[in-house]
């Protein structure tokens, strides 16, 4: 009997996938993973690392308005315990014109930055041990 592997999708609506690619693609090093393009109407992608447990889609539909974020704490949090990999993934962040935002909860100030993508959700790239 094989184990099964547990993977996480996070998705969410966009009314612009192509704004969000510098962000997610430059910014935080994420690559394409799955295109698709009128599926029962919706258009969407698929990125991440190709062996992470995780990966994020972003879709949209014509005629239906995604809106932005509904608050400054919707997060997505990765945690970077190495000060040099953190170093890295912060200067690659602002290297592709992403600067840090003040977070909501101050707590992910002193642990990290957070940083806004062009919807309004944000992500923090926290340097320091997962909790898990």
């Amino acid at each position: 009997m094989a184990l099964a592997t547990a993977h996480l999708r996070v998705a969410r609506p966009t009314n612009d996938i192509a704004a969000l690619l510098p962000f997610y693609c430059d910014g935080l090093g994420f690559t394409v993973l799955l295109k698709f393009d009128e599926h029962e109407g919706f258009d969407g992608i698929m990125i991440g690392h190709k062996d992470a447990g995780y990966h994020l889609e972003f879709t949209t539909k014509r005629g239906h308005d995604a809106g932005r974020a509904p608050t400054e704490d919707n997060l997505l949090v990765f945690y970077l315990p190495e000060q040099g990999e953190f170093n890295t993934a912060v200067a690659r962040m602002k290297g592709s014109g992403f600067e840090p935002v003040t977070a909501f909860n101050p707590y992910w100030d002193r642990c990290g930055k957070t940083f806004e993508d062009p919807d309004g959700y944000r992500i923090v790239l926290a340097n320091r041990p997962s909790p898990a």
